[in-house]
């Protein structure tokens, strides 16, 4: 085999609209936009923490941020970001480095395409 690939990393991300809806009938349109609106940006301020902690090595405080972004990432109905972050939790209990590092990349890619996905579902009604 000559040469070197460059793997694209692409994973279409899905809402649960149900969990949105709920919110939506049981707080209102304002009142949902708010929690929404604020889950985005608890949702990206954690994203970034955790990528930090990662880096540095601090596993005890990147578990907390973890934990905080599936109990957040369930609220708004990003399934796929919540299972993403469970995976992490397991790795990070086990001293597969490669298998740990490569299931972090995947949570900050899930978790960036998540964010854009709830951002452009605001545009429309639901």
């Amino acid at each position: 085999m000559n040469g070197v690939y460059r793997l694209q990393h692409k994973e279409s991300v899905r809402l649960d609209r149900s969990q949105l809806e709920i919110l939506y009938r049981s707080l209102g349109p304002v009142g949902a936009d708010k929690v929404v609106g604020d889950a985005l940006e608890e949702l990206a301020v954690t994203l970034a923490r955790a990528s930090k902690q990662y880096g540095a090595g601090d596993i005890e405080a990147l578990r907390a941020s973890v934990r905080a972004l599936i109990a957040v990432a369930q609220q708004v109905g990003m399934t796929l970001l919540a299972r993403v972050g469970r995976d992490v939790l397991d790795l990070s209990n086990t001293f597969d480095a490669a298998a740990f590092g490569a299931t972090m990349a995947r949570l900050e890619r899930i978790g960036e395409s998540s964010l854009v996905a709830v951002w452009d579902l605001q545009d429309l009604s639901i």
